[in-house]
């Protein structure tokens, strides 16, 4: 039961500056800005949203098939994934480019300035979901346009129920495209703020987008997830952290576990807790890959927190 995980697999350079970009920045002078910022402290993370949900599926004891394109830099990358045993004979090398890059600098406010170099990414249209044998169901994660529009295409020819996961590339399509990923797909995720988006660009209502699919996700940071399906809405409640350390990567840890609950055929209340409780683990650790647990663990997690076994 292999999930095909369509997506960017990224290097995220995260830099702190031990002050506050307002003291160095003049609101009167942006038009001519130039500055620069001293970051003692820096640490590189494997990220891109494939690598997130592929690492927190294996963790859970799935089977993840990563597909993304990369570049001459992704060896530390590739042994790391290689050593968890994920299978990466669907990850494309593109030797003249670079593994799509994020530099991000956060001040003691938290306010981040980041940039983004897309590299190999922009030439995911060069892998094919219709080359993959074995694949019991997919998602299509924030990637190239012309990728994301391409696996949401074949995922529907060859009949495997995926999920369309719009995320930060939502800005990339126009309102009838964003339509037919929906007409597409079986199942739908976006966090509240991108569903609120996903409403305006497609002119269609909660009501509307879940009547296209099976369930239309929508997760709630702290205050949980609310899952439209079957003529009802589903209010699921959060798991509960032990401390919050990087609320960063917690959609795709929720993913994961909403490929996995499905997988598992179970229902939409249990498939939305373990969701959370994915999230809730992964804002304990800094970074998006660095939490350690296996589906016992896990599961043991689970029936703490929610009363029943999995």
């Amino acid at each position: 039961m292999s999930a095909l995980i369509c997506g960017s697999l990224a290097y995220d350079t995260i830099m702190v500056f031990p002050d506050q970009f307002k003291n160095h920045i003049l609101p009167d002078k942006v038009h001519i800005l130039n500055v620069s910022f001293l970051v003692p402290r820096m640490r590189r993370e494997f990220g891109g949203c494939a690598g997130n949900i592929a690492y927190n599926l294996k963790l859970l004891g799935g089977e993840p098939v990563p597909m993304a394109t990369v570049g001459q830099d992704f060896g530390p990358y590739r042994e790391y994934f290689t050593e968890l045993g994920i299978d990466l004979s669907r990850v494309k090398e593109i030797p003249e480019l670079f593994t799509p890059q994020a530099f991000i600098t956060t001040d003691h406010d938290n306010n981040q300035i980041t940039a983004f170099h897309p590299g190999a990414m922009m030439r995911s249209y060069e892998n094919h979901v219709r080359d993959v044998p074995g694949i019991s169901i997919g998602i299509v994660s924030p990637d190239g346009y012309e990728g994301m529009l391409q696996n949401a295409r074949e995922f529907a020819e060859a009949g495997i129920p995926f999920i369309f996961d719009p995320g930060q590339a939502m800005p990339l399509f126009n309102g009838a495209e964003l339509r037919a990923f929906i007409e597409q797909a079986d199942y739908v995720t976006v966090n509240d703020y991108e569903s609120n988006l996903l409403q305006e660009r497609t002119g269609w209502d909660e009501k509307t987008i879940a009547g296209k699919v099976e369930a239309y996700i929508a997760t709630r940071g702290p205050h949980g997830a609310v899952i439209h399906a079957g003529g009802k809405v589903i209010e699921v409640a959060p798991a509960h952290e032990r401390r919050i350390t990087d609320p960063t990567g917690c959609g795709d840890a929720f993913r994961a576990g909403l490929i996995f609950g499905i997988q598992k055929g179970c229902d939409w209340p249990t498939i939305g807790r373990i969701g959370n409780l994915m999230g809730a683990l992964k804002v304990e650790h800094p970074g998006t890959q660095n939490q350690r647990f296996d589906y016992a663990e896990f599961a043991e997690q689970f029936r703490q927190q929610f009363g029943y076994a999995l």
